[in-house]
């Protein structure tokens, strides 16, 4: 059995860490309220936009002048992997969700025969993914010391991107996120973003019998809307990551902090047994010595 002092040593320890594991879930917790409002205020105009792409793809499919933003190259054969994840840990399983769902897809598009291309927005992503999956690493983004993921963020990953399609290293473009659900909960989501894809089988665009006409023109406008329209699905992306983030951290630091209140428990059970162990030992020795005497 330890001794007292390494039991009252181990205690101590523990509690220390038990302070710090409880004022990093009130931290999480006051940075989770404002990144679930974030998240949920950007769901609405992304999933607009996200069917009027769809709607818009469905339209011009067979158009030879559709901008390959909106219906690809033509081709599957270079999928392109955006995986979010955040830039520190302490979060439980969320990184490594996300590491495990985009590693299962690239090995599935592989055995396809087709060649991946991994875009990694977090650094335990990109440290996750680099032990299996390096050298389909293309290119990474840290947001470390950032105090909140800003709309430009979003353009620059966006605009990675386009200038990946533009230059013909890509044909598809797949965002994988955590999409924040509740406080211990956050769903791993795969979203295809480059090209848009098809509307839901059985279901269409309600136009209300608009006509819609174009100015300057139709190219014009398209040109200027698409790269919007990707960056604000990353950006969407990315604030429910970020909530997921806080909510998954929260739940992480209160789960140490009940364990380290347990193994306190213990340790002052197994440091009292000892010390009263060591007290009747004590009290066997003198009264042997009183009895020989």
């Amino acid at each position: 059995m330890p001794s007292l002092k390494a039991l009252r040593t181990r205690i101590n320890s523990v509690k220390s860490t038990q302070k710090i594991t409880s004022a990093m879930k009130m931290v999480a917790a006051s940075k989770l309220r404002r990144a679930q409002q974030q998240a949920e205020a950007a769901r609405p105009y992304a999933e607009r936009m996200d069917r009027m792409l769809r709607a818009l793809a469905a339209s011009v499919a067979d158009s030879p002048t559709a901008p390959p933003l909106l219906v690809g190259t033509g081709q599957d054969k270079v999928q392109l992997l955006i995986a979010v994840t955040a830039d520190r840990g302490l979060a439980g399983a969320f990184n490594s969700n996300i590491g495990r769902a985009t590693r299962n897809l690239a090995r599935r598009l592989e055995s396809e025969g087709k060649t991946v291309k991994i875009l990694a927005v977090g650094r335990k992503g990109r440290d996750y993914l680099r032990r299996e999956l390096a050298s389909r690493i293309a290119d990474d983004i840290s947001y470390a010391g950032k105090r909140r993921i800003e709309f430009a963020d979003a353009q620059d990953v966006g605009a990675r991107v386009t200038a990946m399609l533009a230059d013909g290293e890509i044909d598809v473009a797949t965002i994988i996120y955590n999409r924040f659900q509740s406080v211990i909960s956050q769903v791993v989501t795969e979203q295809q973003i480059i090209p848009a894809p098809p509307p839901p089988e059985g279901q269409t665009e309600d136009t209300g019998g608009a006509i819609y006409e174009f100015e300057p023109d139709e190219e014009t406008i398209l040109a200027r809307l698409l790269p919007q329209a990707i960056a604000i699905q990353v950006y969407r992306a990315l604030l429910e990551s970020a909530a997921g983030e806080h909510g998954a951290r929260m739940t992480s630091m209160d789960n140490a902090t009940r364990n380290a209140g347990d193994m306190i428990k213990r340790l002052s059970q197994n440091y009292n047994r000892a010390r009263q162990a060591n007290i009747t030992k004590e009290l066997i020795e003198i009264i042997s010595g009183a009895e020989a005497l």
